[in-house]
């Protein structure tokens, strides 16, 4: 890729930030009114300019993709069509989801760093033209060319966003005496439970875009393979949406068995995907065992000797999850092409 095409792509970029920071501010003005408004609370700025910022850069994401990658998928059979926008789709989502809760956490934490703060309309429409140009800037540039890490980074922010919001507004402040399923009940349950949905989302669509790496490694002869491996992430992907969509204090008996299979899913998808992935690539190897062995370690330090808490298991179960991801994506990003692989089979099961 030469100077001059990376320079003008840096330049377009450029201007799609400028666009998302002049569409966020218009909307602000639009949207705030006359009256100062807090950054928290009722009344507040973080809620409407969360939305905004959101939906400038799920925009972003999908001008940008059109832009880009139109006619990617013109070779592909049906069914890889499909599979490719649904997961477009899914991401779009993820970016309006990523961009309004980091809005939301930066409001919080201005909130408690400039107490008793109100802007003034200007002010708030230039506050949520900035968050929406950071938003949309992101999100364009996601949509020239993402890849399976990238989605892995994304996730793993998200999580931490979402996460860190849903404690700075925890109804209980002693959540983390029980478990981190309390983040999800009271007035800010929304919160966790939105970012569970949400991560779901993301866990599904780094499923595909994993089998799609897959795909561009192994070919057609492997596709059987592929679909389970992919199938059980996005799976996975589902239940962790359903742990959101039945919090602890509407649907407990639910919520107790759904939370639970979703690790047991997770787990699987790990171990499938380490078998899949051809040529056992030390690195992932290793992780693999590593990973199995600390959670092993975990569960016993909590279940029989009572050290540590069900909270402490639950982040470092997700931590080491979400360590492993890491690994298994960058070991694909070395192993797979980087251009796309149209199927030769009409079907994806069979010829």
């Amino acid at each position: 890729m030469d100077q001059g095409y990376r320079l003008r792509g840096e330049t377009i970029a450029v201007w799609a930030t400028v666009v998302c920071f002049v569409l966020g501010a218009a909307a602000g003005f639009l949207v705030l009114g006359p009256a100062p408004r807090p950054l928290i609370g009722a009344g507040s700025l973080a809620l409407p300019s969360a939305t905004i910022a959101g939906a400038i850069a799920g925009g972003a994401f999908v001008v940008s993709t059109l832009r880009h990658r139109r006619g990617e998928t013109d070779p592909m059979p049906r069914w890889q069509r499909i599979v490719t926008d649904v997961s477009a789709i899914a991401l779009t989502v993820a970016f309006v989801g990523v961009a309004g809760m980091g809005v939301l956490l930066g409001t919080q934490v201005l909130a408690i760093g400039l107490q008793g703060l109100e802007l003034t309309l200007v002010g708030g429409a230039l506050l949520t033209g900035f968050a929406a140009a950071v938003g949309g800037r992101f999100a364009f540039a996601a949509g020239i060319g993402l890849r399976t890490a990238d989605l892995s980074s994304i996730l793993f922010g998200y999580l931490v966003i979402g996460t860190l919001f849903a404690m700075v507004t925890a109804a209980d402040p002693r959540w983390w005496e029980i478990n981190f399923s309390q983040l999800g009940i009271g007035d800010a349950a929304w919160a966790f439970n939105g970012t569970l949905v949400v991560a779901g989302a993301l866990v599904g669509t780094v499923g595909a875009y994993v089998g799609r790496d897959l795909h561009r490694l192994l070919g057609d002869a492997a596709l059987g393979r592929i679909a389970l491996t992919a199938g059980l992430w996005i799976i996975t992907g589902f239940g962790l949406a359903g742990v959101g969509l039945l919090p602890l204090h509407r649907a407990p008996e639910a919520h107790n068995i759904v939370a639970p299979v979703t690790l047991l899913l997770f787990a699987a998808s790990m171990a499938v995907t380490a078998f899949v992935v051809p040529g056992a690539p030390r690195a992932l190897i290793i992780t693999t065992v590593g990973v199995g062995v600390l959670v092993t370690i975990a569960f016993v330090l909590f279940a029989v000797f009572g050290l540590i808490t069900m909270t402490a298991l639950e982040a470092m179960a997700v931590g080491l999850g979400l360590l492993w991801m890491t690994t298994l994506v960058r070991v694909l990003a070395i192993l797979s092409p980087d251009v796309p692989r149209p199927s030769a089979r009409a079907h994806l099961l069979h010829g």
